[in-house]
């Protein structure tokens, strides 16, 4: 009896028992976030529940460092606390020499030579870091990313992969300040997220094959495969349709998800994809994917758009995943390029500012993008232009329009465009949220609350379809649809900045005879 992988099987890929985001992937990153973001937190549940409990009940706490637990979770915590200290070691090593080097740089590097330097270096960062001043001579240094995914210092064997089953949009709590609480009928994989057994089970998503042949297949990577029947069905999905019809179809899945399809060719941008249950909110899917993406884009390496968790699910079926270039070296920039290579993900083009991507009946332009990374020095974005049988749809998710002569000059080389879709985020969270654990500073609370992430204002959404001669102008990538409650933990209501600025911007285009939506949950357009 052959069966399938139903349709709501969850998949939460994890790191050291948190939800594997993208900056736990980078050993850099993947250190700082568990000394200063796990560690801390954990700590402070174990030694206070009661407080994180009832600061849970606060709105003005929500995204903050509290975990969403209860008081018989303490000894599952404190146990996971043991498993960072023992397993996860290397982990606080390299990020207490990081620290050290950058407090020795700002104490030595006066102007002179680095070379006296080297010796000075903590041991366990010798031979993967090069020291070096910016233009303005003050004292930085660069890590051999590429050596450091190939030390102790790459964390893989805290990867691990739970299966659970999902009914509901709103269950799961926040990823970046609780971790994977063991759940009734969940089963976590020891696997690697470079195994390629994880391929061959997300294939029986739509590739029937027998019980027992995937059973054996992962029966060392988990207590009991039997505990493995709930997650298959012997009922087939419905079939996937490619889009055949004239011009292209674009489709929005929820947040910055844009499924692009036309003459056989599909291109999905920034997947994080809404699970297949019975629910009220009209929705597509993973379901209605067709079987091969040709293109993966990926605009920028915030959690919210590089989703490992649907990624994997559809590394199977990608031709391409294409990922802007980092500024190499840099802590607060790590490469997607290594992260996704080192997971498995041998299909990647690596792409600059302006780069073409040529493919039969159209066309990937890698564009500029300004802001969203509250001006630190963050090169892995790229907004994208893709043109197919005559017609053009410009995704720029969290860009912001800040200087408008660039959209003049770009519009110059690359043609206008037939639809926008943008984020207006204009208020979006500081620099401390996402990048906190990086800061060799600290920041003040008035510069934090200043340097805010945030995609374009009213005026400049309006800028660049003006620039890019629009006749459709939608905003979306603001994090509300229900399913990425977990990943942004973000309600956006009537009076807030951004929905503010987004019916401005709304009402602007419709002036203009620009046809404007706010995108929420799904909606389909046919460009003939």
């Amino acid at each position: 009896m052959t069966v399938y992988l139903k349709p709501n099987v969850q998949v939460d890929p994890l790191f050291n028992g948190w939800f594997a985001w993208n900056l736990l992937i980078p050993p850099v990153t993947a250190a700082f976030n568990t000394r200063d973001r796990h560690l801390k937190s954990m700590m402070s549940f174990v030694n206070a529940p009661a407080m994180h409990a009832a600061a849970l009940k606060n709105p003005a706490m929500k995204g903050g460092a509290f975990i969403d637990a209860q008081a018989k979770d303490v000894p599952h915590i404190r146990q996971l606390i043991e498993q960072t200290q023992g397993a996860g070691g290397d982990l606080l090593v390299l990020a207490k020499a990081l620290t050290e080097l950058g407090k020795m740089l700002q104490e030595k590097a006066k102007g002179q030579p680095m070379e006296s330097l080297y010796a000075l270096v903590p041991e366990p960062l010798q031979g993967y870091v090069e020291l070096l001043y910016d233009m303005n001579h003050a004292p930085s240094f660069r890590v051999l990313e590429s050596l450091l995914y190939r030390s102790k210092y790459y964390a893989e064997h805290l990867q691990s992969v739970s299966l659970s089953l999902t009914t509901d949009d709103r269950s799961r709590p926040f990823i970046l300040s609780t971790p994977h609480l063991p759940q009734d009928g969940s089963v976590v994989l020891d696997v690697r997220f470079r195994d390629t057994r994880l391929d061959a089970l997300f294939r029986m998503k739509r590739t029937p094959r027998p019980f027992e042949e995937i059973a054996e297949l992962l029966r060392d990577v988990v207590p009991d495969v039997n505990s493995l029947r709930q997650f298959f069905t012997e009922t087939p999905p419905a079939p996937a349709v490619a889009y055949t019809g004239p011009g292209m179809r674009v489709r929005y899945f929820g947040h910055a998800s844009m499924l692009i399809e036309a003459n056989g060719v599909s291109v999905l941008t920034d997947p994080i994809l809404s699970y297949q249950y019975p629910t009220s909110l009209d929705r597509f899917t993973m379901a209605d994917l067709p079987e091969k993406i040709d293109y993966v884009l990926l605009s920028h390496s915030h959690h919210d758009h590089v989703h490992f968790e649907t990624l994997l699910q559809l590394r199977h079926m990608i031709g391409h995943i294409v990922v802007p270039r980092n500024a190499d070296g840099l802590p607060q920039d790590p490469s997607l390029f290594l992260a996704l290579k080192h997971t498995g993900f041998d299909n990647l083009i690596e792409v600059r500012d302006m780069d073409e991507i040529p493919f039969d009946g159209g066309r990937i332009h890698c564009l500029p993008f300004l802001g969203e990374h509250h001006d630190l020095l963050v090169q892995s974005k790229s907004g994208y232009k893709v043109d197919m049988q005559g017609k053009s749809v410009l995704c720029i998710a969290d860009s912001s329009n800040i200087d408008p002569k660039l959209a003049h000059n770009i519009r110059r080389h690359v043609g206008g465009a037939d639809l926008l879709f943008t984020g207006m985020e204009c208020e979006g969270a500081p620099a401390s949220w996402i990048y906190g654990p990086l800061f060799t500073k600290p920041l003040t609370r008035e510069v934090d609350q200043s340097r805010r992430a945030r995609g374009s204002y009213a005026h400049e959404a309006l800028s660049l379809a003006e620039s890019f001669g629009v006749t459709g102008a939608y905003t979306y990538a603001m994090g509300q649809e229900p399913w990425l409650s977990h990943i942004l933990d973000n309600e956006l209501d009537d009076e807030s900045v951004s929905m503010q600025q987004v019916a401005i911007f709304l009402g602007q285009c419709k002036a203009r005879g620009i046809d404007a939506a706010h995108l929420f949950a799904k909606r389909e357009f046919i460009l003939t």
